[in-house]
């Protein structure tokens, strides 16, 4: 078995998309004429963006939205890079709202959140070394 998608429901897939480009630098992989799935350019595992309306369609008993003005959810996506201090400004910058300043942990490794334009989590991290 191999990990091969995430997919994170949002209400607006095209805007989504393009937020991750400004904001990460991710590339558009593509995205359906409906606007309702899009994928990014993400390196060994995909992020995707589907509708609200396809996730429930796909899910008979509901999920629950995102919601920006509540805390996120318990999960995170976790952006890798050799240029964090560029690479955090760039982002909130672009559009994302800083959830927790860069710090840098016991173990070297500088990290910084934010929440994207849905709301969700988002680690930008150097790599443990």
């Amino acid at each position: 078995m191999k990990y091969g998608y995430t997919i994170i429901y949002v209400e607006n897939v095209k805007e989504t998309i393009e937020f991750y480009q400004k904001a990460f630098g991710f590339q558009q992989k593509f995205i359906t004429p409906e606007n309702d799935y899009g994928e990014l350019i993400s390196g060994e595992t995909t992020i995707a963006f589907a509708s609200i309306e396809l996730g429930n369609s796909n899910f008979k008993n509901g999920f629950i939205r995102t919601d920006k003005t509540e805390k996120p959810f318990g999960v995170e996506m976790a952006f890798v890079t050799e240029n964090i201090e560029s690479d955090f400004k760039k982002a909130v910058e672009m559009g994302a709202t800083e959830f927790e300043p860069l710090t840098k942990k016991p173990w070297g490794q500088k990290v910084g959140y934010v929440r994207d334009n849905n709301g969700f989590l988002i680690e930008i991290c150097t790599p443990i070394k």
